[in-house]
């Protein structure tokens, strides 16, 4: 049997890795989500200084173009507009004595607004 003309390729990576706290965090939000949430979903809209903020809420419906990551607490969904913002993000949930939130490491940001809110591509 010959292999000339097939490929193997990887599997597709996520955009966004998701730590084992930013997992943790998303299983929370989902123990005490609302009956019609089916996941919590990552966008960038237009907000701050600088262009562009992170926001994460719960959803109801999964829209067509969004990336859908199975994690062991929930469904973390990825806003299809905002992959291309994202794409080789790490995003982590801190938290210490004055704080708690999502924090994101994200490649693609060419500069951040001096409060931390908001970031430009």
């Amino acid at each position: 049997m010959s292999d000339i003309g097939t490929t193997t390729r990887p599997a597709p990576k996520a955009a966004v890795i998701l730590t084992k706290g930013a997992e943790a965090r998303i299983a929370d939000l989902m123990s005490k989500a609302p009956n019609d949430a089916i996941g919590v979903k990552l966008s960038t809209p237009r907000r701050g200084c600088s262009g562009l903020a992170y926001s994460v809420d719960y959803v109801s419906e999964e829209l067509a173009f969004d990336e859908k990551i199975e994690t062991p607490g929930g469904i973390f969904y990825i806003d299809g507009a905002s992959v291309l913002y994202l794409v080789g993000s790490i995003m982590d949930w801190v938290e210490d004595d004055f704080s708690a939130g999502f924090v994101f490491e994200n490649p693609n940001a060419k500069g951040a607004c001096g409060c931390g809110e908001s970031f430009m591509v």
